[in-house]
């Protein structure tokens, strides 16, 4: 049997003191997986009972235990009872299959003492059942067999009082109410909910949390598309213990009781537990003001199908009580609500970053019970903080394992042979690479020529990274997990090993490079004559950042190739965005800020605002016709499962606030098609305020819905709405986005280059690929602003307090949202402050207006703010503005409307009163 041949050596109990083996039940295993994870636990046997029960119940607890018992420092040893002649038993008449597999384990655990006393030794080893179900426990010890629950046998390893924290605070099922009052509603049992599913009495979706309030959540309804899929939840009883992302089944209440989505910011400071009636009064603030036609369906939960819970980082607020063990633990997401934990090291844990798992929510608790995780460092720290902000984000961050690195070419690498097969060699082109200064991940090159008849010759290089990762080795399901690189401010996760990210696949000058290469014939009317697309070997003449190409492209002296082919690529570029443009494609503003970084402290000391050249429009005119080009060719080839990206145009009512806020302004904004949008939006034009137009596209990128892959089979919209073309992939960038790896290998199946494989054509595995990859692009996105936030609030941490210009960007209906341009910092304005008397407060959704006492704020107005780090909640560290001018006081005139507004808007106001 497994395990007998070693003799178990492990921490020291003082239950019991001899050599002993461990041999936990199902339940144990899935809810104290933190427990049997921490290297103080040795010699656990798992058995194929509880092994197949938590696969079918939880596979990321599955996979841990896997990776558990491989580790061969741990001594787990799994057992397959259930094909073992001793070991296996039938299930009784009348047995549930729950108590079958209870008696089972039961079975095994009495075989193996039995077969160790068999053993010669001057000390019996034994086997211990730990169980935290009771009747299992009290049935175990009339058979004669040691059982412990898992606290009692945590709390017997004197040594290690830290592992009492990692325990899950499970109570027994049903025996929730040991005191306090009943908060909640019960949840219905899954069998009922699955009927009323059925029946449609309940309505199952994706629960939402919302940021800004933490008693209001919305529930996205799985079903028809053509469905309203929201239903609005407000109240902390009907949002009855979901947690964000969890899927529930929500019953809808009845028209009269609808409620219209709050434009209140609520957030969950109470410390008190018993704090109640606070909660009651917070709920009628959101019932009290509400527009008729704002209402929205709303519902309740009434159960969970399936929680989906993650560990959480965030920071412990230890209790006011001296020698207390419970404190609330304040996840650094907002949309989680705060963990009631048990730890005795409360006093180092506080001002740390720490990871805490949830294990469940009794009726008669206002949060959720937990246990301690791991501590990942102190809070603020810019390690620390990185570490967070990845693994909030999912990011997948750890080094890459051995078997990933076993599938890269061995150095020193050089083209072989082989590699020339259906490859070309365009090593005489004068190819060159434009990109940010410091870029070592070089996916793109360019060339241009003159050919015979007149016509140009222009070439996208793209490096041939599906040469060297190929189908379904561990080199490629690594780089299809993490779907592509992330880049933060001062860090990057390399989506593939940086062997190739940053050398073999990157397009460095002076070195022969596999590429893939798109080739156009084009008139010098940028119109494509021919395309043809080729495996290649190029070597780049040169690698330039985008001030260098710009330089020589202005240059009156320079004339070389080089320089000849970028001046082609120019003005071919500035046809083919013409030619855009005026079919309908979108030009839009983000206020994107990057950090100078001081190269001592890696401090960010100075900041600027990306300045466009216009060789940053030539690369990325050639990446977008290259991805069209490509797009239509794998489509054409393989129209079943080629991998696409759309971009969907947006419902018209996202467009609202836009076209309300031009209008405030004597605008007209147009929305009926992205042609007219992007016509409205270059018109839109004020001689008196030059900046308007920037606000204008900024906030139009806000109404946008995100850009997504997709596989053709599966779909029958594939335009793109932004480019507004009507097919679009992405074939430029596989260094960093998996997706173009995928429509490599499609690519050069289509053109003989290499063969496909059953996933390629398998446009169901293609779907749920594009599912993945569209989840972690998201991701990316988000951990990327995180990281500038970060960086923003260093910078600010030495630059003090500072007034700035900003523009108001939204107004809510107790506070104002602005962007300040000159560090493109985005940040909220509140009227309503804790221990401080409220202003009179008007909100107008109409005009987008906020009157705080006598002063009237529009979007769009310039304001002053003044600005600093506000860091007494050192976890949720933000930028604190307050307003500075317009001067808001009783009776003052505000300063700084100007006169050209103050006139607009005397009359408005009058009608108004």
């Amino acid at each position: 049997a497994p395990g007998l041949e070693a003799r178990p050596s492990g921490p020291a109990s003082s239950l019991c003191p001899g050599p002993h083996f461990l041999l936990p039940d199902t339940n144990l295993l899935l809810h104290q997986i933190d427990i049997l994870e921490d290297p103080v636990i040795k010699n656990v046997i798992v058995l194929q009972t509880v092994l197949q029960e938590v696969r079918h119940r939880s596979a990321p607890v599955y996979k841990r235990i896997r990776d558990v018992i491989q580790n061969p420092e741990k001594h787990f040893y799994s057992f397959t009872n259930e094909h073992h002649r001793e070991t296996y038993i039938e299930q009784n008449r009348g047995e549930t299959s729950n108590d079958r597999n209870d008696r089972a384990i039961r079975v095994a655990v009495k075989w193996y003492n039995e077969h160790l006393k068999k053993i010669e030794d001057e000390e019996k080893i034994q086997v211990i059942f730990l169980t935290n179900d009771i009747t299992n426990k009290e049935k175990a010890l009339e058979e004669g067999i040691t059982a412990y629950t898992c606290e009692e046998y945590i709390k017997s390893l004197t040594a290690n009082p830290e592992l009492v924290d990692r325990l899950a605070c499970v109570s027994d099922e049903g025996k929730e109410i040991e005191s306090g009052k009943i908060i909640f509603p019960e949840h219905i049992p899954l069998s009922k909910l699955q009927q009323g599913i059925k029946s449609g009495i309940y309505l199952q979706g994706t629960y939402r949390a919302n940021r800004e309030n933490y008693l209001e959540a919305t529930v996205w309804v799985h079903g028809d598309a053509e469905e309203s899929k929201e239903i609005i939840i407000q109240g902390l009883k009907h949002l009855n213990r979901a947690i964000h992302e969890d899927v529930v089944a929500v019953e809808l209440l009845a028209k009269d009781e609808w409620v219209a989505p709050s434009s209140v910011v609520l957030q969950d400071d109470g410390q008190n537990e018993e704090d109640i009636e606070n909660e009651e009064e917070k709920e009628n603030i959101l019932k009290a003001s509400v527009n008729k036609d704002m209402l929205r369906p709303t519902g309740r939960v009434v159960g969970i199908i399936k929680r989906n819970w993650r560990p959480y980082c965030g920071m412990l607020s230890k209790s006011q009580i001296k020698e207390a063990r419970r404190h609330l633990f304040t996840p650094a997401d907002r949309r989680i609500p705060r963990i009631r934990i048990e730890t005795r090291q409360a006093d180092t844990l506080e001002g740390q970053r720490i990871i805490v798992a949830i294990d469940g929510w009794p009726r008669n608790s206002r949060y959720p019970n937990g246990h301690f995780v791991k501590n990942l460092g102190t809070a603020g720290d810019k390690e620390t903080e990185t570490e967070v902000l990845l693994l909030e984000h999912d990011v997948p961050h750890q080094a890459f394992s051995q078997a990933v690195l076993s599938f890269l070419p061995k150095m020193p690498w050089s083209i072989t042979e082989k590699d020339m097969k259906h490859r070309e060699d365009l090593r005489h082109l004068t190819v060159c690479s434009v990109d940010p200064p410091g870029c070592t991940d070089i996916d793109d090159a360019l060339h241009c020529r003159e050919i015979g008849n007149g016509n140009l010759e222009v070439g996208v290089h793209i490096a041939d990274v599906s040469h060297f990762i190929r189908p379904g080795n561990a080199l490629d399901e690594e780089s299809v997990k993490r779907g592509t690189t992330v880049y933060l401010c001062e860090k990057r996760i390399d989506m593939v090993p940086e062997l190739l990210s940053s050398n073999l696949c990157s397009l460095r000058s002076n070195v022969d490079r596999l590429a893939f290469s798109c080739i156009w014939e084009m008139n010098h009317n940028a119109e494509i004559l021919k395309t043809r697309f080729t495996k290649s070997v190029i070597n780049s003449k040169a690698s330039l950042t985008y001030a260098e190409a710009q330089m020589r492209i202005d240059s009156a002296t320079m004339n070389d190739d080089i320089t000849t082919s970028l001046r082609g690529l120019n003005k071919l570029a500035k046809i083919l965005k013409r030619k855009r443009i005026d079919n309908g494609a979108l030009t839009l503003a983000s206020p994107e800020v990057r950090f100078h970084m001081d190269s001592e402290t890696h401090d960010p000391i100075d900041l600027q605002t990306k300045e466009l050249k216009e060789t940053n429009s030539m690369v990325e005119e050639f990446m977008l016709l290259a991805n069209i080009s490509v797009a239509q060719k794998i489509y054409d080839e393989f129209p079943e499962f080629a991998l696409l990206r759309k971009h969907p145009a947006p419902p018209p009512s996202n467009y609202d606030i836009l076209v309300k806020a031009a209008k405030s302004k004597n605008l007209e904004i147009r929305t009926d098609s992205a042609k007219a949008l992007a016509e409205s939006l270059d018109k839109a034009e004020s001689p008196t305020f030059p900046y308007l137009n920037t606000l204008l596209r900024i906030l139009t990128t806000r109404c946008m819905m995100q850009a997504v892959y997709f596989c053709s089979g599966m779909d029958n919209d594939f335009h793109h709405y932004g480019l507004a073309s009507p097919i679009y992939t992405h074939f430029t960038s596989p260094i960093r986005r998996y997706a173009d790896i995928i429509v490599h290998r499609l690519l050069a199946a289509a053109i003989g280059a290499d063969r496909t494989y059953p996933e390629l054509t398998d446009k169901h595995k293609l779907a749920d690929m594009c599912k993945n990859l569209n989840y972690r692009h998201k991701m990316a996105q988000y951990a990327q602003r995180a990281s500038v936030a970060f960086h923003t609030q260093l910078f600010f941490k030495t630059k003090g307090v500072v007034n700035e210009d900003a523009y108001i960007l939204f107004v809510r209906k107790n506070a104002i949202v602005v962007l300040i341009p000159k560090y493109g910092l985005e940040g909220t304005v509140f009227f309503e402050e804790k221990d401080k008397p409220t202003p009179k407060l008007e909100y107008n959704s109409e005009v987008p207006s906020l009157t705080v006492e006598d002063t009237t704020l529009h979007v769009f107005d310039k304001v002053k703010v003044n600005i600093v780090l506000d860091d007494s909640n050192i976890q949720h560290q933000k930028m604190r503005m307050v307003l500075v001018e317009p001067k808001i006081l009783g009776n003052d005139t505000p300063a700084s409307l100007s006169a050209e507004a103050r006139s607009k808007d005397e009359p408005e106001k009058k009608k108004k009163k």
